[in-house]
């Protein structure tokens, strides 16, 4: 095949430098993150003794105080020089606190735990998806965002498929699992030193806009009051794999289900986003609404082990359409020296949903059950697409999105 041919159809081109390093950051740390999560219900319920209504004060307290400190830290990323450095804090900070979860004798403390582990997550992402942003040409964001969070869930795949082996091989003990998770951890930290770098010609903190804690304008402002409707009905996974166990499927058998989900998300992360790239945005996060909307009825309803374990898998189309298709929205709409703002203001909308989501989510399945739970957020991410059809006509793809 002539050169030129072989280039024209690579799925790479385009994307190079900090998108691959920060890509092969994000596998290594979602290995070490997965290695823990699947299993964290478990602990908690088991071990520890709590509930789901606690499970959903975990998640949302977690991770609205990392969207509060996504916005701050967004806001302050566009006036610095070296965004890298903030990117490096906040794995690091994440990285060393994650596995101490392996000494908690109490709820509270994994609380504590969660909420020191997404403080980092706070620090990090803002800067991390404006770096990446301002990577690669407005032609191949949906592609390197999808690269991005497809990078993030093939770890997601390796890490639990680790602490399925550890746990059917070696020891039945969670907490040494969790206590394992440091070591592809600190493979991330040491990726971020040793390639991640700012940009050559980086806008100097004096020349930046000045920051400003208002929402930002027009059809980005639009979007994201329609998004914060979708996330109202967006609660933590964890509940769906609590849906899991509660319905028969037996503990050894949740991690491997969590691997097959996010073989989904990682096999279909970066065609879809590539796909945003060629007919807009729109459509894409359209479609995955939809798709969400009827998993989650569907989980409501179902009863049958091998369907809900068929329905979870599937789960995953969701994040492939709307992962890397959001994250190059926001950079398509933002103004070139606002994205840290854009992204901040971005993830402080999932945050600020998340602890209201997650609480509704673990207080209907208390009170009416887990049919009574899912079925309301269906109807509320049914409803979040029916709004994001009506009032948001045209969305920019990246076609017609302005070069910097």
């Amino acid at each position: 095949m002539p050169m030129a041919a072989r280039q024209s159809i690579n799925p790479f081109k385009g994307i190079a430098g900090n998108v691959v390093t920060l890509g092969f950051v994000s596998f290594f740390t979602d290995v070490s993150g997965e290695m823990i999560f699947p299993l964290l219900p478990l602990f908690l319920t088991a071990t520890l003794g709590a509930g789901a209504a606690f499970l959903g004060v975990i998640e949302g307290f977690a991770e609205s105080l990392s969207a509060f400190l996504q916005l701050g830290v967004g806001i302050l990323s566009d006036r610095v020089k070296d965004r890298s450095r903030w990117v490096l804090g906040g794995y690091a900070l994440s990285s060393v606190f994650r596995p101490l979860v392996a000494f908690a004798t109490a709820p509270w403390m994994v609380l504590a735990v969660r909420l020191t582990d997404r403080t980092g997550k706070g620090i990090r992402t803002a800067p991390r998806d404006s770096l990446i942003a301002d990577s690669v040409a407005p032609a191949h964001r949906g592609k390197a965002f999808g690269f991005h969070r497809g990078m993030d869930h093939a770890g997601a795949v390796v890490g639990p498929l680790i602490a399925s082996l550890i746990l059917a091989f070696f020891t039945k003990d969670l907490r040494k699992v969790f206590l394992l998770a440091a070591v592809p951890a600190a493979v991330a930290v040491g990726l971020i030193l040793w390639r991640v770098r700012e940009l050559p010609g980086r806008v100097s903190a004096a020349a930046a806009p000045s920051a400003r804690l208002a929402p930002p304008s027009g059809k980005l402002r639009v979007y994201l009051a329609i998004l914060f409707v979708f996330l109202l009905s967006n609660s933590s996974d964890a509940f769906l794999l609590l849906r899991l166990t509660d319905l028969g499927i037996p503990a050894a058998a949740v991690p491997l289900l969590w691997t097959a989900l996010h073989v989904v998300k990682a096999s279909t992360t970066m065609p879809l986003g590539t796909l945003s790239d060629r007919l807009g945005r729109r459509k894409v996060i359209l479609a995955g609404w939809l798709i969400y909307a009827a998993i989650y009825a569907a989980f409501g309803w179902v009863h049958h082990p091998a369907a809900i374990a068929a329905l979870f898998v599937a789960y995953g189309l969701y994040y492939g359409f709307t992962e890397g298709t959001e994250g190059a929205l926001m950079a398509d709409l933002a103004p070139g020296g606002e994205r840290g703002k854009a992204f901040g203001w971005y993830n402080f909308v999932i945050g600020t949903a998340i602890l209201p989501a997650n609480l509704l989510f673990g207080l209907l399945w208390q009170r009416g059950g887990p049919r009574t739970a899912f079925t309301v957020s269906a109807i509320l991410s049914l409803s979040a697409a029916v709004l994001l059809f009506l009032f948001i006509r045209r969305i920019p793809s990246a076609r017609t999105a302005s070069a910097d």
